[in-house]
C-alpha cells in the first residue's frame, strides 16, 4: 500500500487531480488517440505517463503504453460476460472484426475497400466460416469496418464505408494506422489454443491475484455481489471494504455503497457509466417504474427457492441478515429475487396502458420487444440476470431505486385556539369623564380645535 501512496505523495494537489482525471479518461477510453473522443487530453496523459503507469500497474495490474499520438490501456478481458460488447455488433460482426484485423496486418498502409472486403471473405472461407452474401452478412461486415473506423485503426481517405445493396461496396480508399493496429489486440493470442482458452487467459487476474481480481470487478462492474466471488475473494472484500472505498474514491473518483449482499461503485459525474440508469428513454423509464412491482412479485413467487447459491461462506441462518428474501421465501440467500418473463411482460403492458401518452410509439406497438429491451437494460446494469432455470433474478441492488416519500408523514396537530379578545382600555373618541380625568388623545384634539381661529 505504501508504494501506491508514494505515487501521489510526490505530486502537488493539482498534479494529483490531473492524474485522477487522466486515469478516468483511460478507463473510459482504453485506446486514446489524437483526433478521437477525449483526444485533447493526450498531452496531459503523456505528461503524467510515469505516475499513470505505476498507478494502473499497482492497483489493477493493467499495462499502459503511452506515445505522443496515442495511449493504450490493456485491460483484462470480461470473461464469459454477455453484457460486455459493442452495441450494434452481432456475433458474426465480431467474427468479421477478428478476420479484418488478421487481413490488415499484411495488406499495407492503403487499400481499396473492394479488395479489403474480398480478402476478409476469403479469410472467412479459410477459417471454415460460411459466407452468405445477403443483407445480414453485409451489415455484419460493415459494422466491423465502421467499428475500426471509430477506433482510428482505419480511416476513409476517399469515399466511405457503408452497407451496399449491389454486387459490391461503393469504392473507397482506406488508410491503415499501423501503430494503432499493432496495439489493438490485448489477448495472449500466442498462448491460446482455442477461443475459449483465449477468453479465459484474457480474463486472468493480475500479479497480485485476489487483490487485482476483486478491484477490477469493483472498477469495471456496476455491482459486485459476494455470491459471484470465490470464497477467498469475498472474504478479502469484506475485510477491506472501507479501505477499498477510500482507494477507489481517491484514485478514480468512484463512490461505493456497501451492503450485506455486495458493493456498488458509482460515478457521481456519470462519465464512467457507459449505460446510464435511470435514464430519459422509454425503456429506461419503464424499467425504473417496473422495478418496485417486479421486486414485490418476485418476493411472492412460489416454488423457486434456491439454497444452493451460498454467499461465499455466509451463514444463511444468520439473524443479522437483512437480505430481501421475501415473505414467501422465494428469494435466495444472496438476496436475489426471481421473476418470470411473463411477469415482466405483464408489468410493461400495464405501464403502457396506464400512461399511453408518455411512451414512444415504437414501444407501445410492440410489448414483446419492449420487454426484451427492459431486461437487456437491467442485465447491462447488473440488476438482473438470467440463469439456467429460465428465471430472471433481480439483484438486491434494485431496492435502492424503490420510491420513497419526500418526508416522513406525521400526525396532524390541531391548530391552537385563538385567544379571547381583551376589552379595550380607551378609545380615540373617549371623553375625559370616560378616561377618569386623564387627558387622552381625543381631549387634546378637542383643545386644538377650540383654540383654532
Amino acid at each position: 500500500m505504501s508504494t501506491r501512496l508514494d505515487v501521489f505523495d510526490e505530486l502537488s494537489d493539482i498534479d494529483a487531480a490531473n492524474v485522477v482525471r487522466c486515469a478516468r479518461v483511460l478507463l473510459r477510453r482504453p485506446l486514446l488517440r489524437t483526433g478521437g473522443p477525449d483526444g485533447d487530453l493526450l498531452p496531459l496523459v503523456h505528461r503524467y505517463r510515469a505516475a499513470l503507469t505505476e498507478l494502473f500497474s499497482s492497483l489493477l495490474g493493467y499495462r499502459l503504453v503511452v506515445e505522443r499520438r496515442f495511449a493504450r490501456l490493456y485491460k483484462a478481458g470480461p470473461g464469459p460476460d454477455p453484457t460486455r460488447g459493442e452495441s450494434g455488433m452481432s456475433p458474426r460482426g465480431y467474427a468479421y472484426l477478428a478476420l479484418t484485423l488478421a487481413v490488415l496486418t499484411g495488406i499495407g498502409q492503403q487499400v481499396l475497400l473492394s479488395r479489403l472486403v474480398a480478402d476478409v471473405r476469403s479469410a472467412a472461407v479459410e477459417a471454415g466460416i460460411e459466407v452468405v452474401d445477403d443483407l445480414a452478412d453485409r451489415r455484419a461486415l460493415t459494422a466491423a469496418l465502421r467499428h475500426l473506423v471509430a477506433l482510428g485503426v482505419i480511416s476513409e481517405t476517399e469515399g466511405s464505408v457503408a452497407t451496399w445493396t449491389g454486387e459490391g461496396p461503393a469504392e473507397a480508399l482506406i488508410t491503415v494506422n499501423t501503430d494503432l493496429l499493432g496495439r489493438l489486440v490485448s489477448g495472449p493470442l500466442a498462448e491460446a489454443g482455442s477461443p475459449e482458452e483465449l477468453v479465459d487467459l484474457a480474463a486472468r487476474p493480475g500479479a497480485r491475484g485476489v487483490e487485482h481480481a476483486v478491484r477490477r470487478r469493483l472498477v469495471e462492474d456496476p455491482v459486485v455481489h459476494y455470491a459471484d466471488l470465490s470464497p477467498e475473494q469475498a472474504e478479502w472484500l469484506r475485510r477491506r471494504q472501507r479501505q477499498e472505498s477510500l482507494l477507489l474514491e481517491r484514485y478514480f473518483g468512484l463512490v461505493t455503497e456497501s451492503r450485506l449482499e455486495g458493493v456498488l461503485a458509482a460515478d457521481p459525474e456519470e462519465y464512467l457509466s457507459d449505460v446510464t440508469f435511470p435514464g430519459p428513454s422509454t425503456v429506461a423509464r419503464i424499467a425504473l417504474l417496473a422495478l418496485p412491482e417486479l421486486l414485490t412479485a418476485g418476493e411472492h413467487t412460489d416454488g423457486v427457492a434456491d439454497t444452493d447459491h451460498d454467499t461465499a461462506g455466509e451463514d444463511p441462518d444468520d439473524e443479522n441478515r437483512d437480505g430481501h428474501t421475501g415473505p414467501g421465501g422465494a428469494g435466495r440467500v444472496d438476496g436475489r429475487v426471481p421473476v418470470r418473463l411473463e411477469q415482466v411482460r405483464a408489468v410493461c403492458a400495464r405501464l403502457l396502458e396506464q400512461h399511453p401518452a408518455a411512451w414512444s410509439r415504437q414501444a407501445s406497438e410492440d410489448v414483446d420487444t419492449l420487454t426484451t429491451e427492459v431486461l437487456d437494460l437491467l442485465t447491462a446494469t447488473g440488476l438482473a440476470r438470467r440463469e439456467a432455470d429460465g428465471l430472471w433474478w433481480l439483484s438486491p441492488a434494485a431496492y435502492r431505486w424503490l420510491p420513497e416519500p419526500d418526508d416522513t408523514p406525521s400526525r396532524p396537530v390541531p391548530a391552537p385556539a385563538a385567544p379571547e379578545p381583551e376589552p379595550a382600555s380607551w378609545s380615540l373618541f373617549d371623553g375625559p369623564a370616560d378616561l377618569g380625568g386623564a387627558a387622552g388623545p381625543s381631549t387634546a384634539l378637542e383643545q386644538d380645535q377650540e383654540g383654532a381661529p
